[in-house]
């Protein structure tokens, strides 16, 4: 782990000195976004060192030919790819004839990076002496704006510190970028043409196969000790797919030189192809009307009303404090809910690794995190997009031989078609069918808008349990119905019969469904008609679904008095995390696949995942003793897994436990606890760390319509404090050594259950308990 790597700091993430070895991580670290697009913390200038180069377009992918040695029916044909977007932010740069590149000078001192996550904006400075014996003093302000979410804009200044200095500016776009991530190593994109005038330039490229069009754009301006340059003569050099501009100005000792590119993307997706040179350069109009001081202070107030709502404080300590910021700041670059079509990939804006954009995390973990935070809009659009990708979840289905209407979400999808490319992901983890169902009952359960479900749920929840009554069997020698042939949510066991989870999630979602049916029929008849006979459901395939999950099995061991994670669990040699050689950590880096799969190592919460969701279908011993006989096997490399662990643990009253599973996920990047963060951030992770405050030390759930607490604090802290939008009210709660308090902005008093006590909280007024 990197602890001494990151200063600790309540609103920023700040790294001091320059160490080359950690170069791509902080990429991953400081990456900036706006939702609409993002990008790795990649220097401007030139640099030779390692480094993983990345931008990228919210909903703009490429289907990369699946490869494989073998084939089998229903197999994905591509592996959908996060592309690396054209670079915009390049900006060579020669001093004294020299290539500034931090890889090759003779010393880098002072160097600092600083994303500063109240503003939303992202610092670089150092001090660099050249081999030809010129020193430097260069600072760099970057952001991407959240009001013209199409560009960002770059400040980068030049000081030479002990002599006069020639220097050559060289701002480019560039459409010839390779994916880091790519199977067959070719280009994805393809250009189609080149424009540039005064100090603007536009490069138009296509990408291969789903024709997404994207305009990437430029302006520069120039500044000598602030003061605008007007004059300055450009030479241009030009590609098919590159615009480079070159620029020559001088510079005294101590004099501060400046450029200021705006840059960004406009694409098909919002524009037609014919207008997208004609959209950036109004982009640029507008950037320019606003200048650049100003559009700083309108990203200021833009992340302030963010944060006004999202922010969880925390008093007492500084790394608590600063990861979790970090995990609402990263989640809230990556979607802001604006658009239906997107949807919040695993690791946002920030790699490539995973491909896809959608995998059941957004169900599972994130929908909460929105749901309470923002609009009950913004979470809608998560579920409506499930719902617009319905056809293609039956197609999916009906590749694997399910019929009727069966519905197969995929594991990891762009457009709603699988694209995961491994055979025990693909066609085996099918758990992830009722995380779809389950975010229906919860978006439900939280903001009380039923209208969704005869709207649109219903088609879902109809088309999930066919699967379910399908992919079921009886089996003779237990008279009961068996799920064989899956993979958990614990990824370090393929092929196992009866995972618990995935049966007990089977039963419930065909059990939910049919009492949507029938509250449908009731209250919406004309929504039920209109379902019913779209589906061609009928009462007999009904009475069958319900036979199903009435009598679904589950495998369970009376000497240990647990359910078991799946029939062959018992069958392991049940050795104890603790008792494994800290050298071959983490498992999935040192292990071969076929000693994994044979162990009892479980990468994330299987059968406690059940025991989160459904938390009210077992008593706290239940939990207890599945928590006590699962979690030491547990290693916890799922970035998923130590939030779900952390909430358990708080409901457990062992706060010491929790406290130590909510630095895990909530430093899991910053500390690089599974030394891979050079690869990209765990962004849809990030939400569980804040369900690990609120659900689990603020103990929040929801009970027939109203709020429940159960609030608890870490001996490390002095107090927290976090808001919920609660239907359409925004309930304060704050929680010290000694006491809560709930404020409440509102229109009429809510009613709040404080362990059992039931509390009247009215508006604009604080309660203590």
């Amino acid at each position: 782990m990197n602890q001494d790597y990151i200063v600790p700091d309540n609103w920023s993430i700040i790294e001091e000195g320059f160490d080359a070895e950690r170069v791509k991580s902080s990429e991953s670290l400081f990456s900036i976004g706006n939702g609409a697009m993002g990008q790795r913390a990649n220097f401007e200038e030139a640099y030779s060192g390692k480094t993983f180069q990345g931008s990228y377009i919210a909903g703009v992918y490429y289907p990369d030919k699946t490869k494989v040695g073998w084939w089998k029916n229903g197999y994905p044909e591509y592996f959908a790819k996060v592309l690396n977007a054209p670079n915009w932010i390049g900006i060579n740069i020669e001093i004294n004839g020299e290539n500034l590149d931090l890889a090759k000078c003779s010393s880098v001192k002072k160097f600092r990076r600083e994303l500063n996550m109240q503003e939303g904006i992202y610092y670089r400075s150092f001090e660099a002496l050249l081999q030809n014996g010129t020193e430097v003093s260069v600072k760099v302000t970057r952001f991407l704006s959240l009001d013209l979410d199409e560009m960002g804009a770059i400040k980068y200044e030049i000081t030479p510190l002990n002599s006069k200095a020639d220097i050559v500016f060289k701002p480019y776009v560039d459409a010839g970028v390779h994916n880091e991530d790519a199977n067959w190593e070719g280009k994805f994109w393809e250009p189609q043409n080149v424009k540039h005038s005064g100090n603007e330039a536009f490069v138009t490229a296509r990408t291969f196969k789903t024709h997404f069009t994207a305009t990437t754009f430029m302006q520069n301006a120039f500044f000598v000790d602030g003061n605008n340059q007007n004059a300055i003569p450009v030479n241009v050099e030009e590609t098919s797919d590159k615009v480079v501009f070159v620029y020559k100005i001088s510079a005294g000792k101590g004099q501060t030189v400046a450029i200021q590119k705006y840059g960004g993307y406009t694409v098909s997706m919002n524009h037609s192809v014919e207008s997208l040179v004609q959209a950036a350069q109004n982009i640029l109009a507008k950037a320019n009307a606003n200048g650049f001081d100003t559009l700083i202070e309108n990203q200021k107030n833009a992340w302030a009303k963010i944060w006004e709502m999202s922010d969880i404080t925390i008093e007492g300590d500084v790394k608590a404090q600063q990861g979790i910021r970090f995990n609402i700041f990263q989640l809230n670059q990556t979607y802001l809910g604006k658009d239906s079509r997107l949807n919040i990939g695993p690791k946002g804006f920030t790699g490539e690794k995973y491909g896809g954009s959608t995998y059941w995390d957004t169900e599972a973990y994130c929908i909460p995190f929105y749901m309470a935070t923002k609009d009950q809009e913004v979470a809608r659009n998560l579920l409506a997009y499930r719902y617009n990708q319905l056809d293609r979840a039956i197609e999916n289905a009906g590749k694997l031989g399910f019929k009727n209407g069966a519905a197969l979400y995929p594991m990891v999808t762009m457009n709603g078609e699988e694209c995961h490319n491994e055979w025990e992901i693909t066609f085996e983890e099918i758990h992830r069918n009722g995380a779809i169902a389950f975010a229906i009952y919860n978006y439900y359960r939280f903001t009380g808008d039923y209208s969704y479900i005869p709207e649109k749920g219903l088609e879902v929840l109809i088309g999930i349990a066919r699967f379910w009554h399908q992919r079921a069997n009886f089996s003779t020698k237990r008279s009961q119905y068996v799920i064989l042939g899956v993979t958990g949510p614990n990824e370090y066991e393929n092929n196992v019969n009866n995972n618990w989870y995935t049966n007990y999630i089977a039963k419930w979602c065909i059990q939910y469904a049919l009492e949507q049916i029938h509250h449908v029929e009731k209250e919406y008849p004309a929504d039920y008609s209109r379902i019913i006979d779209k589906v061609k459901l009928t009462a007999t395939e009904m009475e069958s679904m319900k036979k199903v999950a009435d009598n679904m099995y589950f495998p369970y061991s009376k000497e240990h008095n647990v359910y078991l994670q799946q029939d062959g669990f018992l069958d392991k040699e049940l050795v104890k995390v603790s008792d494994l050689d800290k050298a071959e950590r983490p498992i999935n880096q040192k292990w071969s696949w076929d000693r994994i799969l044979r162990s009892p190592y479980i990468k994330q919460a299987d059968t406690l995942q059940g025991f989160y969701f459904f938390e009210d279908h077992f008593s706290k011993e239940e939990l207890e003793r599945h928590f006590d006989f699962y979690e030491p096997f547990t290693v916890h490399e799922s970035s998923l897994s130590p939030c779900v662990h952390s909430i358990q643990a708080a409901v457990l009253g062992r706060m010491e436990q929790a406290y130590t599973f909510y630095l895990r996920t909530s430093r899991l990047d910053l500390d690089d606890y599974n030394k891979e963060v050079h690869e990209g951030l765990h962004i849809t992770s990030m939400a569980g760390t804040w369900m690990s405050i609120v659900e689990g030390f603020g103990g929040m759930r929801v009970k027939k319509g109203e709020l429940y607490f159960e609030p608890r604090i870490p001996s490390q802290w002095k107090d927290y404090s976090f808001k919920i939008n609660f239907r359409n009210q925004i309930l304060k709660v704050s929680v010290s050594q000694n006491q809560t308090q709930f404020s409440l902005e509102g229109n009429a008093a809510i009613e709040v259950h404080v362990f059992g006590k039931e509390i009247a909280v009215q508006p604009n007024s604080l309660v203590t308990v």
